[in-house]
């Protein structure tokens, strides 16, 4: 049997909540609203990877270590 090396957990504001989902290697959520689709995937490698994709057009991948920066710069006075 594999390992498990990460769970998932999905919540909506109608009190519905899915967790503890198992993955050894990559979860994936999917949001898709109205024609938007909204994707974020995380795999459990050495260093932990993170993509974001919306729609076809526009994707980021990248370690988490990269994403925690990102955003921090992005919300940093300047």
């Amino acid at each position: 049997m594999s390992e498990i090396r990460m769970t998932a957990e999905v919540r909506t504001d109608y009190d519905c909540e899915c967790s503890g989902l198992p993955a050894e290697r990559w979860g994936e959520a999917v949001f898709k609203v109205g024609e938007e689709e909204i994707v974020m995937e995380v795999s459990a490698e050495k260093d932990i990877i993170v993509a974001l994709m919306i729609g076809e057009d526009i994707t980021w991948k990248g370690t988490l270590k990269g994403l925690k920066q990102m955003l921090t710069d992005a919300v940093r006075p300047r």
